[in-house]
């Protein structure tokens, strides 16, 4: 009998068709990108379907594994001719693997896919994601050339059709990313052995409300913008604490040193930390009085803007992009032009000192993207 429940229970939860889907990207080190492609390869399993992923490897290759899927290092990324030279190698393991869906995640990577493809019978679906807001031309075009391509916002689709106008519409589908509301719960407090430990770790962040902006070493993040932000707060005698969040990364070491040149001519070197990524991101920001995303340049989404949100913490980021288009509809309080500093200390000392409430959020759910996700495979395959 037990045997019986449990061969009905396998066929209510198999998939219809069991699909193979490698998806391709250059590294799976850290970035919103990454996470994307984790979470539908998690889904991918959960549905009974083949998950294989394709990159240069990284620290979220253990995690990936450990949730079902297979990996497959090739350096798909590195800019260089020499990158060419793996070529081959994919278009062997593609040909072995014989994929129903092959996903690109990156301009790189997506060129090699699209290369390999060429001459193998049945021909793969080519499926493309649109992470960012890439300078237009024919080096970035290759991802709008996938027989779906999944725009991550408004913004991002609105961008891709403005720039290429042999760009079919239909082809194009808005999946925006999503968050776990379990693993950002509303309210969330972080317990005392956690706080003990961080402030322990890091003890030049108690003292003062904490202001926290994560994102990569790269410029244009806006790392230099919440420096100057904590020191005008501090030149108007609001005391705060600032933690630039992911910010140390291999190869960034230049870039890390001019923040801490910055750091030390604002006199900031008692209030302000820079850390490598960190996987206890939520007890961070639910510990933080504002969450910063001070992006220079338009994001294609702002994962962190939600994220944020869905704990109940205030954000405060320039109104451009995506993170503009979820401010927008989620925490207009949180809005300020871009690269307005006089507006942002304003605003961030408003927020600090009386900050709106935050309402439960209601959208942009992981469970969503995942499954409009495989929705969309599932028409390639079954048409």
């Amino acid at each position: 009998m037990k045997v019986a429940i449990q061969e009905l229970m396998s066929a209510v939860t198999a998939p219809a068709r069991r699909l193979t889907v490698v998806q391709l990207i250059p590294a799976l080190q850290s970035g919103g990108a990454e996470r994307s492609a984790l979470e539908i390869a998690r889904a991918l399993v959960a549905a009974g379907h083949r998950s294989v992923v394709v990159s240069a490897g990284g620290r979220l290759v253990a995690q990936l594994e450990a949730e079902g899927s297979e990996h497959v290092t090739l350096d798909l990324g590195r800019k260089s001719l020499r990158t060419l030279l793996q070529l081959g190698a994919l278009r062997r393991l593609l040909r072995e693997l014989k994929p129903d869906i092959v996903h690109a995640r990156s301009r790189l990577p997506a060129w090699l896919g699209w290369w390999s493809l060429r001459g193998m019978s049945p021909v793969p679906h080519f499926v493309t994601t649109v992470h960012g807001l890439n300078s237009p031309g024919r080096y970035s075009s290759i991802l709008l050339r996938g027989e779906r391509v999944i725009a991550v916002s408004q913004t991002m689709r609105d961008y891709a059709l403005s720039h290429y106008a042999w760009l079919d519409p239909a082809r194009v589908r808005v999946i925006p990313r999503g968050i776990d509301p379990q693993a950002f719960p509303y309210g969330h407090r972080p317990d005392d052995a956690w706080r003990k430990a961080f402030f322990a770790e890091f003890p030049q962040l108690a003292g003062a409300p904490l202001l926290t902006l994560p994102g990569r070493g790269t410029r244009l993040k806006g790392h230099h913008d919440a420096i100057e932000l904590a020191a005008d707060l501090k030149h108007r005698g609001i005391e705060v604490r600032l933690l630039l969040l992911g910010v140390i990364e291999p190869g960034r070491e230049a870039y890390v040193e001019e923040l801490r040149q910055l750091v030390r001519a604002r006199g900031l070197e008692a209030q302000v930390v820079l850390t490598p990524p960190r996987n206890d991101v939520r007890d961070i920001y639910a510990s933080s009085a504002l969450i910063l995303q001070l992006s220079n340049r338009p994001e294609s989404f702002g994962r962190t803007v939600v994220e944020a949100l869905s704990l109940c913490r205030p954000v405060l980021g320039y109104a451009h992009g995506g993170v503009g288009e979820l401010l927008a509809e989620l925490y207009p309080a949180g809005r300020v032009p871009l690269g307005d500093r006089e507006r942002l200390v304003e605003r961030a000392a408003e927020l600090l000192r009386v900050a709106p409430p935050i309402p439960m959020l209601q959208s942009y759910r992981l469970d969503d993207m995942q499954q409009a996700t495989l929705a969309l495979y599932d028409e390639l395959t079954s048409a």
